[in-house]
């Protein structure tokens, strides 16, 4: 049995945070507001994990008003998740994720992301895209007010 999630998270840039994404922090005057590191990638892809099981999302989860999650590293939810989707007795077959920012350029960062997220998730870094993409300087990310993240996931069912 086979189920597909959609994942979307979106943060606004705050002065005096750290840039983290997929687990790295990327140099950049600024970083991303939240209640947590912020990581907009992982957010995502937390969503579609949880969305193919039909488990909520990443706010039911860790709630942004439970002081246990201030700060805490994106990462370390991201185990939480999986663990979750493996007691539902699914595994991860692939994820597609999509990362949209004006600036920084993420490229350099892109294949340490997949391998930091790969060993989190405890499957093969080929199982894990991440790519980045601008918005030609329109909208929110083109303003350079923020980024988003989307991913797609698939998960099977074991045995």
């Amino acid at each position: 049995m086979l189920r597909i999630g959609n994942g979307y998270d979106v943060h606004r840039f705050k002065e005096k945070r750290k840039l983290i994404l997929g687990g790295i922090e990327i140099p950049h005057e600024k970083g991303l507001d939240g209640h947590s590191d912020a990581d907009v990638l992982v957010h995502s892809i937390m969503d579609a994990m949880l969305g193919a099981l039909a488990l909520g999302d990443i706010g039911q989860h860790f709630p942004d008003n439970d002081e246990r999650y201030r700060g805490i590293s994106s990462m370390v939810l991201l185990g939480h998740v999986n663990k979750l989707i493996k007691e539902k007795g699914y595994s991860i077959v692939n994820l597609d994720s999509i990362i949209v920012a004006q600036k920084p350029k993420l490229k350099p960062y892109i294949e340490d992301m997949r391998i930091n997220i790969a060993k989190e998730l405890d499957i093969d870094r080929e199982c894990v895209s991440v790519k980045a993409t601008t918005e030609e300087n329109l909208g929110f990310t083109g303003e350079e007010l923020g980024i988003k993240s989307y991913c797609v996931i698939l998960l099977e069912k074991l045995g």
